[in-house]
């Protein structure tokens, strides 16, 4: 039994963003601690933290700074000691961490799948010609453009529950959100679909939670072990060593999704031009034990087909 466990008295601080599917992730982050450790749920503190990307919903997260508005205000909170560790959507996370902070810790990985959803329509293929469709996802975007030109695509912004207030007050007719998020959720029945990942390959990460701590704290380190999913860990090892060869940023369409088959890895990759009119992919497999090298060389493959300006707007 590790010795100095959290209590009541003094409880783990766990940092979060404040919305529905955030905190649903810290308290999953508390149940997986108390039921390892056989702690009372008073051992653990849920610390809510706004973040400039919750803040500003009109603007694409491309124009106002990129990943690390939903995480800057949480790490610098993590680096001054007023929490002890951080839970994040992996998806959202930079590739790099501030110095002093370490993310090594991940739950068991849920539906990497993107969910189709709309009040009237049951499907990608079945929307009407030039339809208006809500995203503000630059992958979905350029993956959808890329599909069906047609589309008439608008910025749509916010949590869950924001999306689907605007589905109904008819701004899109339809929209693309996380099969991980509305099963965590208990809405999964609000998605007409998930998309299987062979049709839409989903963003880096998808479906991953994330627990950050400072990289001087051995004693949270061992705690964090204890829940530690190691598959999880070997695949989004392969997909963010992927993702920070090619520099991804909410600025830059790409795609990613390693399957682990016992001791072999196997990582697809997808760059695509942000107007949506080019896309490149490519493949890799070898030992898990490797996953870090397969995504930085299926990176340098994609970014050798890429011809200048690939990521630019034409």
């Amino acid at each position: 039994m590790m010795q100095n466990l959290p209590t009541p008295a003094q409880p783990l601080k766990i940092g979060t963003r404040g919305s529905p599917l955030a905190l649903w992730q810290a308290h999953e982050v508390r149940r997986s601690l108390m039921a390892a450790f056989s702690l009372p749920e008073e051992a653990f503190e849920i610390c809510v933290i706004k973040v400039m990307g919750d803040q500003i919903l009109d603007k694409a997260l491309k124009d106002i700074g990129g990943k690390g508005l939903f995480t800057r205000e949480i790490e610098e909170a993590l680096l001054e000691g007023g929490i002890d560790i951080a839970v994040h959507s992996m998806k959202d996370m930079p590739t790099l961490q501030p110095d002093g902070l370490i993310l090594d810790c991940y739950l068991p990985r849920e539906d990497v799948r993107d969910a189709f959803v709309s009040p009237h329509v049951a499907g990608l293929a079945d929307l009407p010609q030039g339809a208006v469709v809500g995203s503000s996802s630059l992958r979905r975007r350029a993956q959808l453009r890329l599909k069906r030109p047609d589309l008439q695509l608008v910025e749509f912004r916010g949590n869950v529950q924001t999306r689907m207030k605007k589905l109904h007050d008819g701004v899109a007719v339809a929209t693309f959100l996380a099969m991980a998020g509305l099963n965590r959720l208990g809405m999964a029945h609000m998605a007409r679909s998930a998309i299987e990942v062979e049709d839409m390959l989903p963003a880096v990460a998808q479906g991953a939670i994330g627990i950050e701590r400072r990289s001087n704290d051995a004693h949270t380190a061992s705690l964090l072990a204890a829940i530690h999913d190691t598959p999880t860990g070997l695949r989004l090892n392969a997909e963010r060593a992927m993702l920070a060869r090619l520099d991804g940023s909410c600025e830059t369409p790409i795609a990613g999704l390693a399957t682990l088959d016992g001791s072999s890895l196997h990582l697809r990759g997808e760059i695509l031009r942000p107007d949506g009119s080019e896309s490149i992919t490519g493949s890799r497999s070898g030992p898990a034990a490797d996953a870090a090298a397969l995504g930085t060389d299926l990176a340098e493959e994609l970014l050798s087909q890429a011809p200048a300006g690939f990521f630019s707007w034409r």
